[in-house]
């Protein structure tokens, strides 16, 4: 009986230890688990930044190229403004000062 006893101590004590050492192993999991998170998070940003900084002056030669379509557009709408009002202004101001005063 005393055999029996000593022998269920012992199962219950490697018991224990077993399940200490899972539970030691599941928070050393965790803890490389978090620490290769964080390491493929910091490569990743470093990618990122990576193809940012090459693809940064290929998008800002593009922007300027847009830029540069869009300003050449507005010079050519206010060179055309100004020649129609070389051409007509006089005539406009006539035709607003007629119809404000009723003439």
């Amino acid at each position: 009986m005393q055999d029996l006893m000593h022998q269920i101590v012992e199962m219950d004590q490697k018991a224990r230890e077993i399940t200490d050492k899972a539970q030691r192993d599941k928070i050393d999991s965790q803890k490389e688990i978090a620490a290769k998170r964080e390491e493929i998070r910091k490569n990743y940003l470093t990618e990122a930044r990576k193809r940012i900084s090459l693809n940064e002056p290929v998008e800002r030669a593009a922007a300027e190229k847009d830029w540069k379509t869009v300003q050449k557009k507005y010079e050519s709408l206010s060179q055309a403004l100004d020649a129609a009002y070389q051409k007509n202004g006089d005539g406009w101001v006539k035709k607003i000062v007629e119809q404000a005063t009723g003439e």
